[in-house]
């Protein structure tokens, strides 16, 4: 059979801007909120924690396009363009009518899409004269991104890795050492939040609202030497990833096709954004189309399909700005599922804002789902995924055999945000029947979110 598997560009095909959605979109997102104030937050004041760079790009909501820069370009060179490939094993396996397509972000050196702003956002701190970046991580994709984008730069690098994946994948945490970081385990006694935390819950597993509120308040103690990065929730983080479906919309030109549905994991937005925002923006220009953009979620964390909306903090210990968001509320304690680098209690301004208007659409999916469609692809398509992204493969999965049923073709696009290699302990569990869903109960979703206070 006659066939193209794979859709590549070349380096001279990769964009030289990110797209800023937050220019097109029909109603803006309500601003972030400084916590003593009440009053929206300001450059000076995100700076204090972030790089000049990346907080002005937090809140700009004029330019469409914001140029990359040369230092990034030539980091992102290393394994940009990604691939897009079309999933002839896994349509066969499902006997499906649908078209589909997956954007394979597992390529880069770290194994995930966290790069695309781990560089960035090292390269500004190292330009304005910082030292020293902090973080958290979940799964460790993350932590291990900024790991390698800090040394790049020269830049010392401190990972609070959320203490259940700092256990469960210890190999993770080896990759971050092996390019120069420091890792501790969150909660930790090396801050007052991870101390109190401890001293209140002393088996606790850890969140990446504990594990943010430690690196915030490591950034916070010496804000000329030291700032924070974050991997995932804000607009600029969402800003960098939208290379992606910059890219993927390129590839879909070459494939002749264009997605009737895009999907991809969520646990702040990061990767969401980056396959979804360059599509959506046709959608806010043309109303014929009807693209539908899933954002797959843990059952156990499912903030768009159960949380809130509303004014919320980032992080466990209330160090962030008040963010206008989906939330399961700051204090959610996430049950200790293998998708790490999901278990977030809110969504970003900008995705939650897309969902509260329609735009976006939330599946939940159950821990067991995940991995039986990770085993399903793995078998087809030969590369075994993330857990995270395991979540966007069962929705697209969902959506396929949906097609099968009504005997429609359509043409799905999901984001493999990252593979499982690392995670094979997880795998080990499931295949040895030791996993098992952890539904989330009214009663813990009501205890976590009426403790919030009402803002709006």
């Amino acid at each position: 059979m006659d066939y193209t598997k794979k859709f590549l560009l070349s380096e001279q095909d990769m964009p030289r801007q990110w797209y800023n959605i937050a220019a097109d979109m029909p109603v803006k997102p309500l601003p972030m909120l400084n916590p003593e104030t009440r009053q929206p937050v300001t450059a000076d004041e995100l700076s204090v924690l972030f790089s000049r760079e990346a907080s002005l790009q937090e809140l700009n909501m004029t330019d469409r396009f914001i140029d990359i820069p040369n230092e990034v370009l030539d980091l992102y060179k290393i394994w940009r363009c990604t691939p897009l490939v079309r999933a002839y094993g896994l349509e066969k396996a499902l006997d499906t009518p649908a078209h589909i397509y997956f954007k394979n972000e597992s390529v880069s050196p770290v194994g995930s899409h966290k790069l695309n702003s781990s560089i960035p956002q090292a390269f500004y701190c190292k330009a304005e004269g910082t030292t020293n970046v902090t973080t958290e991580t979940g799964a460790g994709q993350w932590g291990t991104a900024l790991s390698y984008a800090g040394k790049a730069f020269g830049l010392e690098v401190a990972v609070y890795m959320v203490k259940v994946s700092f256990e469960q994948k210890p190999y993770r945490r080896n990759i971050m050492q092996s390019y120069g970081a420091t890792v501790i385990a969150s909660p930790s006694m090396s801050t007052r939040a991870g101390r109190e935390i401890i001293t209140k819950y002393p088996n606790y597993a850890g969140s990446l609202g504990t594990a943010i509120s430690e690196a915030v308040e490591l950034a916070r103690t010496t804000p000329e030497k030291c700032k924070y990065c974050l991997g995932s929730t804000m607009s600029h983080v969402s800003l960098h990833q939208t290379i992606i479906g910059l890219e993927a919309e390129k590839q879909m030109e070459l494939a002749g096709e264009y997605p009737d549905i895009v999907v991809a994991c969520f646990g702040g937005g990061s990767n969401f954004s980056g396959i979804a925002f360059p599509f959506m923006r046709h959608s806010f220009a043309d109303p014929s189309l009807k693209t539908r953009f899933i954002a797959a979620e843990p059952s156990s964390c499912p903030k768009i399909t159960r949380g809130v909306f509303q004014y919320d903090f980032g992080d466990q210990k209330g160090y962030t700005p008040l963010i206008p968001m989906f939330t399961l509320g700051h204090a959610f304690a996430p049950a200790s599922i293998h998708a790490g680098g999901l278990r977030y209690h809110g969504a970003g301004s900008i995705v939650s804002q897309l969902a509260k208007d329609g735009w976006i659409e939330g599946a939940d999916v159950d821990q067991l789902e995940a991995f039986d469609a990770a085993l399903q692809f793995a078998r087809a398509e030969a590369i075994i995924p993330a857990p995270e992204s395991s979540h966007a493969i069962a929705v697209a999965i969902r959506e396929a055999l949906k097609c099968k049923r009504d005997g429609v073709k359509k043409t799905i696009l999901f984001n493999l945000s990252g593979h499982g290699l690392m995670d094979m302990a997880s795998y080990d569990r499931y295949l040895s029947g030791d996993l098992k869903n952890s539904p989330l109960t009214d009663d813990e979703l009501h205890t976590s979110i009426d403790s919030l206070e009402k803002i709006i």
